[in-house]
């Protein structure tokens, strides 16, 4: 079987699987990513000085037809980021056809974050007024996990020792309402 936008949308867990997106999300980023295919299509293709034909003409588009078979192909290229054969396998294409499509997919999913806004600001003088347009969060999450010296001590090593072959200690922090960081883990 042959991954397509519309096969998999049958089957909503699969299409979170594959995507990390459930239906909504998809349809309400697709705007943001067919306004970028078109950029992408006016710059690179009808705008050349050095063409032969109109757009359109020529050989026919034999995969990834539809936007949303593109979007599907780089969402899911980007979420589980198989080997390229595999992905060129799941969409039934050519690993140098797949390869091609990844490069230009990926520069119109960067114009279509941007466009759609989910791209962070990246200016720090620009930072501070979009803080203050965003509601107040009550609360933070914070992980770290720096590297230890594993103790030589047998009774110390069973005291920090979790089972696995890590020599890092982990720390969860939680900051509430309060300011107060609270260590979880």
């Amino acid at each position: 079987m042959v991954f397509s936008y519309h096969h998999v949308k049958e089957h909503p867990k699969l299409f979170l699987a594959m995507t990390g997106l459930t239906h909504t999300e998809f349809h309400q980023f697709l705007p943001h990513f067919q306004y970028a295919w078109e950029q992408y299509v006016q710059q690179y293709y009808v705008d050349r000085d050095n063409r032969q034909r109109q757009y359109g003409g020529g050989r026919a588009e034999s995969t990834l037809v539809n936007i949303e078979d593109k979007l599907l192909f780089m969402v899911y290229d980007v979420k589980v980021y198989p080997l390229q054969e595999m992905l060129a396998f799941a969409f039934g294409m050519g690993q140098s056809t797949a390869n091609a499509w990844i490069h230009i997919l990926s520069e119109v999913l960067k114009k279509a974050l941007d466009h759609g806004g989910y791209v962070p600001e990246r200016d720090p003088q620009q930072l501070e007024p979009v803080l203050e347009s965003e509601a107040e969060c009550p609360y933070g999450i914070d992980g770290t996990a720096r590297q230890r010296q594993r103790p030589r001590d047998a009774e110390k090593q069973k005291h920090s020792d979790s089972g696995k072959k890590k020599h890092t200690q982990s720390r969860i922090s939680f900051l509430a309402e309060s300011r107060r960081a609270k260590s979880i883990i």
